[in-house]
Order: structure tokens, then sequence, then C-alpha cells
């Protein structure tokens, strides 16, 4: 079985820069959808800062990215939910165009079939490699990255085309 530690959502969200934190920080904080996530969070960001939960939720959601971002540590959870917002809300053409290459049906990105099954091995590859010529890198990486960390199962093949070395899918 594959390691697929570096693949877990703290992980990648560590990995991603300050910048690109910062943005997912602020995605997160504004979705209705992580209110779980979010409660989480503002204990972290209570916890570390050592203030209350209270004025950590009353405090604006510029600053409260910018702390979720850098906190030392965040937990899977929310940087699964920070990872999932921010490629909805940044990155839906290029999951698109991914999932369009592999003959996936989807609405904007987003997959519509309930179960789906593994694609296979070199329509994924001519897919990842298609994908890579037509985004930045970084984009790239992080998008499989997070298909693998979402669902192993699936997507886990994607793990063998990106490395930490290089942030480009390794070619078929």
């Amino acid at each position: 079985m594959q390691d697929l530690t570096e693949f877990r959502p703290s992980r990648l969200w560590k990995k991603m820069s300050l910048e690109r934190r910062m943005d997912a920080a602020e995605l997160f904080w504004v979705d209705e959808q992580s209110t779980e996530q979010q409660i989480e969070a503002v204990g972290a960001l209570a916890a570390h800062m050592k203030f209350r939960a209270k004025s950590v939720i009353g405090l604006p959601i510029e600053k409260k990215a910018k702390y979720l971002a850098t906190l030392p540590a965040v937990s899977d959870v929310v940087a699964a939910r920070a990872l999932v917002n921010y490629h909805l809300a940044r990155q839906r053409p290029m999951m698109a165009a991914f999932l369009d290459g592999l003959g996936i049906a989807h609405e904007d990105g987003l997959i519509s079939e309930e179960n789906l099954s593994k694609p296979e091995l070199e329509k994924l590859r001519t897919a990842a490699a298609e994908l890579a010529t037509k985004y930045p890198p970084e984009d790239v990486s992080l998008y499989f990255k997070t298909l693998v960390s979402q669902d192993p199962d699936t997507w886990g093949e994607l793990a063998e085309l990106t490395t930490d070395d290089s942030p480009l899918p390794k070619a078929p």
C-alpha cells in the first residue's frame, strides 16, 4: 500500500504559499457550508492566541483569515474544507478541463456522479499531462494532491504523477 502521508490536507495547507493560504482562509470563513469546520477553527485560534472564542468570532473576516493562514498547525478537517473552498472558488475552469479530459460528467467542475469509478490509468495520465500544459504547475499539483487527499481510492494514481521536488505532473 502506498504511503499517502504527504497528501494529508494539513500538509498540503502548510506547503501552500502564505498568499494562497490567506485567499483559501478568507473563502473558508465566508462559506456557509463550513460551519462545523469554522467552529473547530475558532477553537484552535482561540487556544493559540489565548483569546475567548467569542472574541475570535467577532473578528473581521480578514483578521480571521490572516490568523488561520498563519496558525502553526491546522487540522486535516479544517485544511480539507479550506482546500475544497479554494478550488471551488478559484479553480473551477481547471477542474472542469480535467474532468472533461477524463470524460467524467460534471457541473462546472463538480462531479455529478454519486459513485464515481476509478479512471483508467492511461486516460488519467493523458488528462493530467494535458492539464499541465494549460495551467500553472503549482495549481495543477495542488489540485491533484487535493483530489488524492479527498478520495485516495479513486484518485490515488495521481500521487504517482506529482512529487514534492517538482510541481509538474510526471510525464506518462
